[in-house]
């Protein structure tokens, strides 16, 4: 399983007439979290891949278009909340779906500060709805839950391996944790085909949230403003563009459906294995801008409780799924500010 497709088929919305059909065509994929920045990557890779998609929203935010959301009227809404186990358990029996890609969760790490039972009630009570509605519904052939490098908390020796312990302490990393766990229990006592994604920091088009480092430093470098950094600046993360993401998830979803030996109830880290600190990130940021500017370093007491330093050994996935990024940070980083630039041309700010 190539994980290196062309990039080409991210951005299209249908294999092409004369390609070979793959695991994923003529599934029914229910995917979670579908109009998040990472699951609009998602959802038009699988549906490159031949995938009708059934997609459970919560709410539908106003947002200018991204690059990948073609085919819309292809997909099926379930409005619905992860805490809503009824809603969710109907949907994977309506819709027959073959295969679960789990990405929706409360994502923010200062917002899951500020109300853990909410990040808690998303994160974890969300997780073993997914997990048992498909245990439950014997259509479903294959799940992929979204997990974080946070999973793992505080760590002597970096970079993480997926045989280290899950040990979060603070509200959204022990979230993280605790959902791993409920999923490994699912595949190891019910035999469900269930596997973990554990992805460095994302970024790409469409991320907006000004809690996040790439788009908050973006949008103020384009507009000549000192960007606000809420750490000390030497917090060291590993990263992935959001479109080698979704390439990941659909390669996983495959090997899940194909009997792919040692697949099946593992976890797997995937990350560009750059770690960086918060300031090269920045600096980074402010080069490919053509911008001379200083960062405003807060040191804001809040981040004293986020994880100092993080890093992802993607070995395993690579070794077994064949799998390697085709975005470099810096292209990444690129196709993020063009998308930044026509955003705020169109917003006239």
């Amino acid at each position: 399983m190539d994980g290196g497709r062309a990039v080409a088929s991210v951005v299209t919305s249908a294999t092409h007439p004369t390609d070979p059909p793959t695991p994923l065509a003529g599934q029914t994929v229910l995917v979670t979290g579908a109009t998040g920045v990472l699951g609009s990557a998602v959802v038009p890779a699988l549906q490159a891949r031949g995938a009708d998609v059934v997609a459970l929203v919560r709410d539908v935010v106003p947002r200018p278009p991204l690059p990948w959301t073609t085919r819309t009227d292809a997909i099926t809404i379930v409005p619905g909340a992860l805490e809503d186990r009824v809603t969710i358990t109907r949907a994977v029996n309506e819709y027959d779906v073959g295969v679960v890609v789990h990405l929706a969760a409360q994502a923010i790490v200062p917002l899951a500060g500020r109300d853990p039972v909410g990040t808690f009630e998303a994160n974890i009570r969300g997780t073993w709805h997914v997990l048992d509605a498909a245990r439950t519904i014997g259509s479903v052939k294959a799940v992929v839950v979204a997990s974080s490098d946070k999973a793992y908390g505080t760590a002597a020796q970096l970079p993480y391996t997926e045989d280290q312990p899950l040990q979060g302490r603070h509200p959204y990393d022990v979230s993280k944790s605790c959902a791993d766990l409920i999923a490994t229990s699912y595949a190891v006592t019910y035999d469900l085909p269930t596997s973990i994604l554990r992805c460095g920091n994302l970024f790409g088009p469409g991320d907006r949230h000004p809690s996040r480092l790439i788009p908050s430093v973006i949008r103020a470098a384009l507009r000549g403003e000192r960007p606000i950094i809420r750490s000390d600046g030497t917090m060291v993360r590993d990263f992935l563009y959001v479109a080698d993401a979704a390439e990941a998830y659909c390669d996983l979803a495959e090997a899940l459906l194909t009997g792919w030996s040692g697949v099946a109830g593992e976890a797997f880290n995937v990350s560009l294995e750059e770690p960086q600190t918060v300031l090269e990130v920045v600096d980074r940021i402010l080069r490919l801008c053509d911008v001379d500017l200083e960062p405003d370093v807060r040191a804001e007491p809040a981040t004293e409780h986020e994880i100092r330093a993080q890093a992802l050994s993607a070995a395993k996935f690579r070794e077994r799924l064949r799998w390697a990024p085709r975005w470099t940070m810096d292209e990444g980083l690129s196709a993020t500010i063009d998308w930044w630039r026509a955003h705020l041309v169109a917003q006239g700010t």
